[in-house]
Formats: C-alpha cells, structure tokens, sequence
C-alpha cells in the first residue's frame, strides 16, 4: 500500500510543463546558437545563391546595363572548353601533391619528431618553421622567385652546382615544383601546430603503457599515436584541401598561371582570371561565378569521400559499454 502511495504521488507530480517551460526549451539554445547560425547565413549560405544565380546570366563588363538570363549555357561552355580538362588536372596536381607531401605528410612527421625530442628544442623548430606562415605574402614569393633565381643569384642553384647539376632558372624549368613548394612551407605549419596539440593531448598513462610492453617508438605512433589522432587528421585533410582548392595567391604572385599557356593554372585562379582580372578588359561575371559554384561541388564531394574514407560516423558513435 506504501509503495501505491510512492508512485501516485511522483506521478503527481510529473505535470504536463507550462507554455512558458516550452518556450523556455526552445528560445535558450536559439540564443546560443543564433549568432552563429547567422553569420553563416550572411557570409556563407547567401554567397552561394548569389553566386548560383548569377553563374545562370550573362553578366559581364559588356551586358552590365543589359543582363540576360541564360540558363546553363556558362555550364556547357565549362564542358566544351579546351582547356577545361587541363585546368582540372593542374588542379589536382596541385591539390593532391601540396597535401600529401607538406600539409597532411611533412605537418605529421614534424610533430611526431619535435613530440619525440626535448621540448625546448621542439618548441624552438616549430616557431622557426612559422615565419613562413606569418611573413607577408609578396616578400615571401620575392623570396622564392631569388631562391630559384639563374645563376650566380639563386641560392638553390649554388646548393646543387657542386653535385653536378646544370643551373638552371627553376621557377622557369620546373613551375610546379617551386609553386608546391612554396605553398607547401606555408601550409605544413598549420597540421603541425594541430598534430602536435593532439599528440600532447594523448593520456600519458597509455604510452607508458605502451612502453612498458615493450613497443618500440615506431610501434607506439603506428598502434597508439596515429590511432588517438584520427580526429584532428580528419580536420586537417578536409580543411586544407578545401583551402587549397579555394587557393591560387601564391600562384598568382610565383607565376600568374604560367609560365606558357595555362601551365600552372588552377581551376580557382581560372575563375579569378575570367570573373575580375581579365586581360582583354571584358571581364565575365557570369561565366566566373559558374566556375566558382563547379569548385564548390568539388569541394562537397571531397568533404563527403573524406568522411567515408575516415569513417566519420564511427568517430561519433556514442561508445558501447556493457552493463552486467
């Protein structure tokens, strides 16, 4: 009978919430996450429909007074150019060697061996390693053009003369080895300065574990490091691949697409040469803003393999803990 008494009265007391607790429940997580939601809204998702819009007109420097709707007629001349497909693959070139040799590759082996030394001298390489990152654009691209500069100037020339090596203008001879190069510096600090806060992060207790099973260093980074840092690799993979998609200032400033005919044009540089910096003064708004939204797709579709590849939603699966 007690016990009836017991669970009538909690059930009493389960009361239907009022308006005001509902309101409650829906405005307090509206305020937290509006400002954020709005930003995005302004800076991110209106971009995209403006620039989807006007990839369907004709609007350049000649149709300003007279813009015309079109249809997917930029979209087919994308399909039908010449010189789409090599712009895709130098693209591609770009993207995949800049990140898998310096921004993702280089990044990971920096911060495993600066981890694996002393600190200080590990702190000590990592700042040197971001003057590259925080020296300003133009003098750094000064810097690489006199680097791979003809002889007697280049330095790189000077460095390999003794070997036997033919000096030679590099940034002339090999533009795309100068061009990841360059970005490739810049970019490798970011996933270090990652990897590295990760590798930190790592609970202590499992690498002397580790340890005192007998795992060699090599063993360690392969069955405990690089496991325990599949998030932050996942997030440097993805960002900077977007990034680098998105990118062409360093292009730009090293060779402007050249040397030759679209020898290291990118697909995002191909869209800023045809939107704003056209060499016959017609500048196509239209057409630009048509291959500004086909690098977005692509960027979706890498976002989407990426989470695949790294199973993502294994990653945020609550964790399975049995009770017995």
């Amino acid at each position: 009978m007690a016990q009836q008494t017991v669970v009538a009265e909690r059930a009493a007391l389960q009361v239907e919430p009022s308006w005001r607790a509902r309101l409650r429940a829906i405005t307090t997580p509206a305020f937290f996450i509006g400002p954020a939601l709005l930003l995005i809204l302004i800076f991110f998702f209106i971009p995209v429909i403006l620039t989807i819009l006007i990839s369907l007109t004709d609007m350049s420097v000649a149709t300003i007074s007279d813009i015309n709707f079109v249809g997917l007629k930029n979209y087919e001349r994308i399909w039908r150019s010449r010189t789409t497909m090599k712009i895709l693959k130098n693209t591609f070139i770009y993207v995949g060697f800049t990140l898998t040799l310096f921004n993702v590759g280089m990044a990971l082996i920096l911060s495993l061996i600066t981890t694996h030394i002393p600190e200080r001298v590990g702190t000590t390489f990592r700042t040197f390693w971001l003057l590259p990152r925080i020296t300003p654009s133009v003098i750094y691209a000064i810097m690489w053009t006199w680097f791979t500069a003809d002889a007697p100037y280049g330095i790189v020339n000077q460095f390999l003369s003794p070997f036997g090596i033919t000096p030679k203008n590099w940034l002339n001879a090999q533009p795309w080895l100068v061009v990841i190069a360059a970005n490739g510096f810049v970019g490798t600090s970011f996933g270090m300065i990652i990897f590295t806060s990760a590798i930190h992060a790592i609970p202590v207790d499992y690498l002397r574990a580790a340890l005192v099973d007998g795992a060699s260093t090599l063993q360690r980074i392969r069955y405990v490091i690089l496991p325990m840092i599949r998030w932050p690799i996942l997030f440097v993979v993805t960002y900077q691949t977007l990034s680098l998609l998105a990118s062409f200032e360093y292009i730009l400033l090293l060779t402007d697409g050249g040397p030759g005919f679209y020898t290291t044009e990118v697909w995002s540089l191909y869209a800023y040469h045809r939107a704003l910096s056209n060499y016959f003064g017609n500048v196509q708004f239209g057409f630009g803003a048509a291959l500004a939204a086909i690098l977005v797709i692509i960027g979706v579709i890498a976002s989407v393999v990426y989470l695949r590849v790294f199973r993502f939603s294994e990653m945020v699966a609550e964790p399975k803990i049995e009770v017995l």
